[in-house]
Order: structure tokens, then C-alpha cells, then sequence
């Protein structure tokens, strides 16, 4: 191959990952496992094969948070145990095990572990249906 040929190929590729890698958020001690994916069929026509439901268990250890972000689509978060702190600008709340509530994606926000036990939170999202890895995203305001 040409110098020409693997330039072409190269100069895309480190822009590829090096976007990969800025556009992540800060995290630490956060793990997340997917449970369940599936794109949209069914009587509301205009969802059809635009969209898809993810299911994901994110664990935050003590400690634990995500920096800045926003989502790639709406979910529901259910909080399975321990305190989730979240932070949406200057307005904090915390959810404790059992609480339910609406993340619209659009908005940048924070999330913390500030307890001392492990803090597991179930995602349920709906993301567009050629998305894929996490579903978070740079802050887009």
C-alpha cells in the first residue's frame, strides 16, 4: 500500500478513536451490563425500526459517579438499592432504592454514589435503533 493509501486509511481511523475518547464522560468506579435490547415493532406505526428499548443494570460503587452528560434518548430510571444522587444544575436529588423517575436525556446532568453501600440503578431507555455502546453522550447545551 502507498504512503498516499495508508494515510487515507489512518487520518480517519485516529479521528475516529480520538473522538471516541473525547467525547466520553468522566467516570469512575461505574460498571454497566446490558440486559435486554429490542427495536420497536408494533401498532404505534411511527416508532417502527426507528427505535429501540435497552434494558441496562449500572452499578455505581461508594464514591462512584458519572461527570457531565446528556443521553441518547428518554428513560426511566428505577433505583434497586442504595442512594442515587443526581445533579442537574444547580438542583440536587436523591433517589433511594424503590424510587422510580424520568430522564429526558436532553438535559446535562450528574450522577453520584455518595453513600457508603453499592448503588445499583436499572436503565430503561428508548434509543434510536442503530445506537450502539452506552447511551451517554457529550453535553450538547
Amino acid at each position: 500500500m502507498t504512503r498516499a493509501g495508508i494515510l487515507s486509511v489512518a487520518i480517519p481511523l485516529f479521528l475516529v478513536v480520538s473522538f471516541a475518547q473525547s467525547t466520553r464522560a468522566e467516570t469512575k468506579d461505574v460498571q454497566r451490563v446490558q440486559r435486554f435490547e429490542q427495536v420497536i415493532s408494533g401498532h404505534v406505526t411511527d416508532l417502527n425500526g426507528k427505535y429501540k428499548f435497552r434494558v441496562s443494570e449500572v452499578t455505581y460503587q461508594p464514591g462512584g459517579y458519572v461527570g457531565d452528560h446528556d443521553l441518547a434518548g428518554p428513560g426511566i430510571r428505577v433505583i434497586m438499592a442504595g442512594e442515587f444522587t443526581y445533579v442537574k444544575g444547580d438542583k440536587t436529588t436523591v433517589y433511594k432504592a424503590g424510587d422510580a423517575f424520568f430522564e429526558p436525556g436532553d438535559m446535562t446532568h450528574r450522577a453520584y454514589n455518595r453513600g457508603n453501600m453499592i448503588l445499583k440503578v436499572m436503565n430503561i431507555e428508548i434509543i434510536p435503533a442503530d445506537f450502539s455502546g452506552p447511551a451517554l453522550i457529550p453535553p450538547q447545551h
